[in-house]
């Protein structure tokens, strides 16, 4: 977990892309099945970033990349052969209800994870977690009404990012 975020995210948050990038690459030494693959993906791949994602919001081109690295090794399976992929990612991250394979798309994802953040502090305004945020960036407010302030902390702007999901 970063502790001192400044202005430039992507190399903070570049242990995470690292981290699966060497996980996929040991995947890689084996032949796998597709259902293999999927398993893999869904249980490991795609939860690796979930506790950062729940805290703070991650640049879209960082989501991108993190994204990318899992689709290069959803279609090609190994580092020898690079397959064109047949589908769109966005195609692959819709619903199995709908006929897809129902992987992440990181950055709703991302999102999703801070607006539940947005919505405790909703739901539980009197949570030691809503008393310290209204505190200090809306004291005479309520939290819908709340805004993004120049200086605030990463968090605060990332719960804020969190806030346009519920807003819309």
């Amino acid at each position: 977990m970063p502790t001192m975020i400044g202005r430039s995210r992507k190399p903070i948050f570049a242990f995470l892309r690292d981290r699966l990038h060497k996980r996929v690459l040991g995947w890689k030494e084996r032949f796998l099945s597709k259902a293999g693959r999927e398993v893999l993906i869904k249980s490991i791949a795609q939860s690796i970033p979930t506790y950062i994602m729940s805290c703070f919001v991650l640049p879209v081109s960082f989501c991108a990349e993190m994204q990318s690295i899992i689709s290069k090794f959803w279609w090609s399976g190994t580092d020898d052969k690079r397959k064109f992929p047949w589908v769109s990612w966005n195609t692959i991250c819709k619903s199995k209800k709908v006929g897809s394979l129902g992987f992440r798309n990181l950055r709703a994802f991302n999102l999703a994870m801070l607006a539940k953040h947005a919505w405790r502090l909703i739901q539980n305004p009197v949570s030691l977690c809503a008393r310290v945020f209204k505190a200090k960036y809306y004291p005479n407010d309520v939290f819908l009404r709340a805004t993004p302030r120049r200086g605030a902390s990463f968090v605060w702007q990332s719960i804020m990012e969190g806030k346009k999901v519920i807003d819309s």
